[in-house]
């Protein structure tokens, strides 16, 4: 993980907003916190229950509320949590308190930053027509600081907007700037991805135990070599297609297991199922 330092002082001095503070906005105020990213008397963080708000504040000993437009009084950041079909809801409630040089920061999957300020600006009677929006797309890997998120800026996002998102995504794991075009393929991708690894390193496990491994030691031997592979293509930035190649020995027990898989099809499956995954990152924002 790596901090522009001057944007790590800046955002410990930011007063920030988490709307929605489920399981990623619950992870990502955890990371903040425990990294003193920001400062606990900065946050305020909102859910819907109230026993859930008195349990997290008691937890984390920051304001907790069940009211969105309290949150955003006097806020600099505010990250938006919650999901794509609650968003232009939330914005037309949390307009009028908003500050017009609040960062506004969504990661709702599916909805667009025009989407973001074109709501505050009607929902403020044109107060917000010009408020910095930046969406971001992190993965579930966030919770143990190893994180993929991609970011992209609205009409109005600066340089240094960005930065303070990244700043923000970098404190669990790795973050990219994208051209939003590419947003939902992220979803898709790397949003959805973990979802398919798991069910991959599921089935390499129920195969240790098809050929005599317990069920332990061969998710462990499942889980720490995909974990390995993948430190590998990240540290050598090697194409996975020559990886592959430098551990399949001609005449060995690696080809026949991939003769397996290309029978299988499963390349075009995973192939299949991003494509999937990412055509229907397009619709959530427009279900009710």
């Amino acid at each position: 993980m790596c901090y522009f330092p001057r944007m790590s002082s800046k955002l410990f001095e930011s007063r920030l907003a988490v709307l929605g503070a489920g399981k990623l906005g619950g992870i990502l105020l955890r990371a903040y916190l425990k990294q003193g990213l920001f400062g606990a008397s900065r946050v305020t963080a909102t859910v819907r229950h109230g026993e859930r708000a008195a349990a997290l504040a008691h937890e984390l000993g920051i304001v907790v509320t069940n009211d969105n437009r309290e949150a955003v009084k006097a806020a600099d950041i505010v990250l938006l949590t919650v999901k794509p079909q609650t968003v232009g809801q939330v914005l037309q409630e949390i307009a009028p308190e908003i500050s017009e040089s609040a960062l506004v920061i969504s990661v709702a999957a599916s909805v667009p930053t025009g989407f973001v300020e074109q709501q505050l600006a009607a929902a403020s009677g044109g107060k917000h027509d010009k408020i910095a929006v930046v969406r971001a797309m992190p993965n579930t890997p966030a919770s143990v600081d190893c994180g993929m998120t991609a970011i992209c800026g609205g009409t109005h996002a600066q340089t240094e907007h960005l930065e303070m998102a990244r700043t923000m995504f970098d404190a669990v794991g790795r973050t990219i700037v994208l051209d939003e075009k590419h947003m939902d393929a992220v979803t898709g991708l790397s949003a959805s991805g973990p979802a398919f690894a798991y069910i991959i390193l599921e089935s390499l496990a129920e195969a240790g135990v098809k050929v005599g491994l317990p069920r332990d030691v061969a998710t462990l031997l499942a889980a720490q070599m995909m974990k390995g592979a993948a430190s590998v293509v990240l540290e050598t930035g090697d194409h996975p297609a020559l990886l592959k190649d430098a551990v399949t020995t001609p005449a060995g027990c690696t080809i026949d297991g991939i003769l397996e898989l290309e029978e299988g099809k499963l390349r075009v499956t995973l192939i299949k199922a991003v494509v999937k995954a990412t055509s229907r990152a397009g619709e959530l924002l427009f279900e009710k």
